[in-house]
């Protein structure tokens, strides 16, 4: 049984350069739009992939190479492409979400994005940045290390990508829009996926995928969970994994047997095939621990070592409750940057910037919805508006009418945010607004998960830059008492963090890459919901500390 294929497709067409003082390399891929049906999953259904590939193709580069990427739109969908992690040093116009950093590429239409890797290293994923198309538009980034710079832990015999995804049975454009219209949660997902397999599902059909491994090697593992609302545990029956790598920054390595991911984040684990022959399951199980709507359908694979009689029956795994807050809280904890000389860990110990987002959901009022409201998400009570012009077309062009730069530095209400005693008005504030940073401040923002009408798991990106988990607790954050614990020592590097149900998460980070930069829910459903904002951050001194002009295809509104 083959994966899924598409039936509509975008073009993708891949150069990458590397520095001069090694062998100059180009690669360059010609795709052309096919036309297909699919019919042999869950369902007869229409999607949009590119190079008709799901997941899509991956992106290969090293440390300091640039890379030069032509996306040619051929679907009736507008679309953009963010590079999810890429720093995007000073090439903002190139990260990707729509109205954000660009305009949408229309149909029939090209754009170049062009970004140099720097310091950087690992796994990451590129993924749609427009509505919900990222549930098929993704892919992974493979980030390979200068010429001659070892890993920094054993050499894997082979590497492999594992990516985790969702699956609807329907257009997930229609499930959107008809959640909006609706002013309702969207239909949850059918199946969840590995590799594009959804493995045995209620009214799917899929041998699933198939890991094949060979007794005595070691496999370097490149997990990225791609889908858009579910935070995912991964495992292998009967076998242990070292983690030694979380979006694409080196780790303390530790062992575990179990994964966990939030939607956009990437994990780099070593598998040892060190059991007997045979056939192994892999599984991937959503975490939830609200009593909410979610899919809570389990996608399976097989790890098949060499040699294994094609009768041998498959040795099955326990799974993960839905709601093993513990497993989650353990596997977060155990998350420490390796900080050495080679790659040292470079915390500010002074804030510029001391921020406090409370992460809420509301109700608003909505004529056109079925019952006249709409369920909402805010930070500091502003629920953001996209605008029909970019953010970073506005700020660099200086547009006016276009946002605000009032967006709060600490919630309207100081209230008991994960108790009991809630507001009683759910209304939010609706508005394009940003917060301004100055070039190379050192920023501080704790994300407060509060307990209104929805309290869940919140996985936070930040886009254009990586930033250290100095702590994270329960319950309220105390301004005073817990920056005492926090850790400026050896805290994880991430660009993408899960704020825990009622709890709080700190993270600092360094605002020496201008531009506008994009802060969000990386649940597509509260993205919808307007739970996100964005920085600017202005021009440092001098060109090499300013934003570089604008591409001259750059999309236009």
């Amino acid at each position: 049984m083959n994966r899924m294929e598409p039936h509509f497709l975008a073009i993708f067409m891949i150069a990458l350069s590397f520095p001069l003082f090694v062998q100059s390399l180009v690669r360059h891929y010609n795709f052309s739009v096919v036309l297909k049906n699919e019919t042999k999953l869950c369902s007869t259904k229409s999607f949009v992939t590119v190079n008709g590939k799901f997941p899509g193709p991956t992106l290969y580069a090293r440390e300091d190479d640039t890379v030069i990427v032509r996306v040619t739109n051929h679907v009736k969908h507008e679309v953009t492409i963010h590079w999810h992690g890429i720093k995007q040093l000073r090439t903002c116009w190139s990260d990707g979400p729509a109205y954000v950093t660009q305009c949408p590429i229309k149909t029939g239409q090209s754009f170049v994005y062009n970004f140099t890797i720097t310091g950087q290293r690992g796994t990451l994923l590129w993924h749609a940045h427009i509505t919900w198309l990222r549930a098929t538009v993704h892919g992974a980034i493979v980030l390979l290390p200068k010429r001659g710079i070892p890993y920094p832990f054993p050499k894997p015999d082979k590497e492999k990508i594992i990516i985790l995804g969702e699956w609807w049975k329907s257009d997930v454009e229609a499930v959107v829009n008809q959640a909006t219209n609706s002013g309702l949660p969207p239909n949850i997902s059918d199946a969840h996926t590995i590799n594009g397999y959804p493995g045995p599902a209620p009214g799917c059909i899929s041998q699933g995928y198939t890991l094949h491994v060979e007794s005595g090697k070691t496999y370097l593992l490149r997990i990225i969970n791609a889908a858009l609302n579910d935070e995912l545990f991964f495992k292998i029956a009967d076998h242990k994994l070292t983690v030694v790598e979380a979006d694409a920054s080196y780790l303390k390595p530790f062992e575990t047997d179990t994964i966990f991911l939030s939607p956009g984040q990437t994990t780099n684990v070593l598998l040892t095939a060190n059991k007997l022959v045979g056939k192994y399951l892999i599984a991937t199980t959503p975490f939830m621990d609200a009593p909410i709507g979610f899919d809570n359908v389990s996608s399976t694979a097989t790890l098949h070592y060499k040699g294994t009689p094609s009768y041998t029956k498959t040795i099955l795994t326990s799974i993960p409750p839905l709601n093993a807050t513990p497993i989650t809280k353990t596997f977060t904890d155990s998350l420490r940057s390796i900080n050495s000389n080679t790659y040292p860990t470079k915390v500010s110990s002074t804030i510029d910037h001391s921020l406090l987002f409370a992460i809420t959901v509301g109700i608003n009022p909505c004529d056109t919805c079925t019952n006249g409201n709409k369920l909402v998400s805010a930070i500091n009570n502003i629920t953001f508006l996209m605008p029909t012009t970019s953010l970073l077309q506005a700020h660099y062009y200086n547009i006016k009418g276009i946002f605000t730069d009032d967006f709060p530095a600490n919630p309207p209400m100081v209230f008991d945010y994960t108790g009991t005693n809630q507001p009683d008005n759910l209304h939010t504030e609706n508005g394009t607004r940003v917060y301004r940073l100055n070039f190379n401040s050192s920023v501080q923002i704790v994300l407060q998960g509060t307990a209104m009408i929805a309290p869940e798991n919140h996985p936070f990106h930040l886009h254009g830059y990586n930033f250290f988990v100095v702590g994270q607790g329960l319950g309220n954050f105390d301004r005073e008492k817990d920056p005492l614990r926090f850790n400026l020592v050896d805290p994880v590097e991430r660009n993408t963090l899960s704020v825990p149900n009622n709890g709080w998460v700190a993270i600092r980070f360094r605002a020496d890459n201008p531009g506008v930069w994009f802060l969000h829910c990386h649940l597509e459903v509260h993205t919808t919901w307007g739970l996100k904002m964005a920085f600017i951050v202005d021009n440092g001194r001098g060109f090499n500390e300013s934003t570089l002009p604008p591409p001259k295809d750059l999309p236009k509104c």
